[in-house]
């Protein structure tokens, strides 16, 4: 399959025309987009075929559910079933934008969308792109992220090329993700809400809309359990994977960086390609392998957008092993501590 890439401007959106990519949906193809936290892997929702086709592309496992981007508030009703009063509050404060909400599916949702769940995964997307596709085709589009299973997710066209030129009909190249990690996801199908992936909607700022939500003990787990039943996407399966063997080091900062010196000295005697994930405010201590900075620790937004980038920029130097610093548990470090546990295997060593 020859995969078309269509080149868009943001600040120029009246002058292009999204009838290819629209056409594309509508006849069950699959089309890569911009969304404001990483590239998607776009296809009609509603269309048995066209989830298996994303799951196929993706070489993703059948039970890991599908999010559905939705354009406006109505589609709710027409997606789920006994939509709660809280699935509005939350989307009178945060959509368009990075939350995803799971709830329970209406029949006109397929199972091939939800991973065999009677639950369904809404969101609506703040992308000017994203946001002009789903209302433009008419089309519900279920949307992971763009990437190979396991990969890290995509947040340039070029990483959605790199893995999906030739599986996929259309990649719409609308620059930079903004957010840089997957939306926060938020199960309301039960008595108490629960966080069930952490992004850049904060517990601090759901509590001020939903002051008894909860966070589900898998987000804050440092075992992987692929034994539960996965409601959200990244739940069960390891995912955001560089080709390297990546180790996250935790402890007080002098004792990380020892730490991490040791071990790529110890593997660059040896002859292995080290890379290490640093910040700004610790690159220089570093004298052994290649060493980039996700950036400073007093920006938690810089991280989180580099994140992604900084995993493939590994990959395609070629390093074997990436040894990373470790970033605190809260606020918006819960999100990117989440990633880089789930990329890692949650492969831990401890800095005592």
């Amino acid at each position: 399959m020859k995969t078309i890439i269509q080149k868009v401007n943001q600040t120029d959106l009246e002058n292009v025309s999204f009838s290819e990519a629209e056409k594309l949906l509508k006849n069950g193809e699959l089309v890569a987009f911009p969304t404001e936290t990483v590239y998607g892997l776009g296809g009609n929702a509603l269309d048995e075929t066209a989830a298996k086709k994303i799951y196929a592309a993706k070489g993703r496992p059948s039970d890991n559910p599908l999010i559905v981007h939705i354009a406006s508030v109505d589609a709710l009703n027409v997606l789920a079933n006994d939509v709660p009063e809280a699935a509005y509050q939350l989307a009178d404060v945060f959509w368009p934008g990075p939350l995803t909400m799971i709830l329970n599916k209406s029949k006109i949702v397929p199972y091939g969308t939800t991973g065999g769940l009677d639950t369904v995964a809404i969101r609506m997307p703040s992308h000017p792109v994203a946001k002009r596709l789903i209302a433009e085709s008419g089309v519900y589009i279920a949307a992971p992220s763009a990437n190979l299973s396991g990969r890290p997710s995509p947040t340039t066209a070029q990483h959605v090329i790199e893995d999906m030129d030739g599986r996929i009909a259309m990649i719409i190249d609308g620059g930079s993700a903004q957010i840089g990690l997957e939306s926060t996801i938020v199960d309301l199908t039960q008595d108490k809400p629960m966080i069930l992936r952490p992004g850049f909607i904060t517990m601090e700022k759901l509590k001020e809309v939903l002051p008894e939500i909860g966070i589900d003990p898998a987000v804050v787990s440092k075992k992987m359990n692929k034994n539960i039943v996965a409601k959200a996407p990244g739940m069960k399966y390891r995912h955001y994977a560089p080709k390297g063997e990546l180790t996250i080091f935790e402890g007080t900062m002098d004792k990380v960086i020892a730490t991490i010196n040791q071990m790529a000295k110890e593997k660059v005697e040896q002859n292995l390609s080290v890379g290490i994930l640093a910040t700004d405010e610790t690159k220089d201590k570093y004298p052994y392998g290649v060493v980039k900075s996700i950036g400073s620790r007093n920006e938690e937004q810089e991280i989180a957008a580099h994140l992604f980038g900084i995993l493939r920029d590994f990959d395609t130097i070629g390093v074997s092993y990436i040894l990373s610093e470790s970033f605190e548990d809260n606020s918006l470090s819960q999100a990117i501590m989440n990633r880089l546990l789930k990329a890692a295997g949650y492969q831990v060593v401890q800095c005592d």
